[in-house]
């Protein structure tokens, strides 16, 4: 089990604002060492490689995974077979939400994007922890609170905001949150793809790569291989006001 660098965003969502995300609020921040030892007691390390899945959607939920390194996409899958991408979740979050005790199926899918270090924490346990100490309870509750403030933020911006405005607004959240400024432009250290635009913003991959290359033409934004440099944001500003 890894203590989180709390100078790192949660991950990636649709947010109206970077400060829902930013600082990283940690679940092992704040414990005595004692209640981390504890937590850690129950633990089971786990190494997924890219592409492996956490859970799928429907699968029985068991407990939760504290992540250590690396990425991990959590995502609904409709009927229809659509995909929306509810978040990338990086160091210091878990996955295994709401129902941290292990009650019920899982209401979605997660999966490793690239090589990810979890920790298992068995739902059981788990509870009996929470019940035994009030810190492990209240960092409990802290983090689900913090996940749901940021999937209703990320329904509040899919009921009251244009895709446009959607996908502007996540190129400003990632050159927020991930963005290295070099010279007149900043480059997003965190790479994605078309499709993943399109997960993040319930639009399609096609739609995506047609407003990309035209942010591109009007000199707003840099695409090369999954990598974006901003090279205007005051323009992807302006469009949300």
């Amino acid at each position: 089990m890894h203590r989180a660098n709390t100078a790192m965003a949660a991950g990636v969502m649709l947010v109206e604002s970077d400060s829902l995300v930013r600082p990283l609020p940690g679940l092992l921040d704040g414990l005595s060492k004692a209640d981390y030892n504890r937590l850690r007691a129950i633990g089971r390390e786990k190494v997924l490689e890219a592409g492996q899945l956490v859970w799928s959607q429907g699968d029985e939920q068991i407990g939760i995974y504290l992540i250590g390194s690396g990425r991990i996409r959590s995502y609904y899958a409709a009927p229809s077979g659509r995909e929306v991408t509810l978040a990338y979740w990086f160091a210091g979050n878990f996955v295994g939400g709401p129902d941290l005790f292990g009650t019920g199926p899982h209401m979605w899918t997660s999966v490793a994007v690239e090589r990810s270090e979890l920790t298992f924490l068995p739902g059981v346990a788990l509870r009996r922890l929470a019940l035994e100490s009030p810190s492990i309870a209240v960092a409990l509750l802290d983090a689900l609170a913090f996940k749901a403030r940021c999937y209703s933020a990320m329904a509040q911006m899919l009921g009251t905001r244009s895709v446009t405005e959607r996908l502007h607004r996540l190129l400003i959240f990632l050159s927020h949150i991930y963005g290295v400024k070099r010279g007149s432009q900043i480059v997003i250290g965190t790479p994605f793809t078309h499709g993943d635009f399109a997960n993040l913003i319930g639009s399609t991959r096609q739609w995506v790569t047609v407003q990309l290359a035209r942010l591109q033409e009007d000199g707003i934004i840099r695409y090369d291989r999954e990598m974006i440099s901003i090279l205007n944001l005051a323009a992807l500003v302006q469009d949300m006001d």
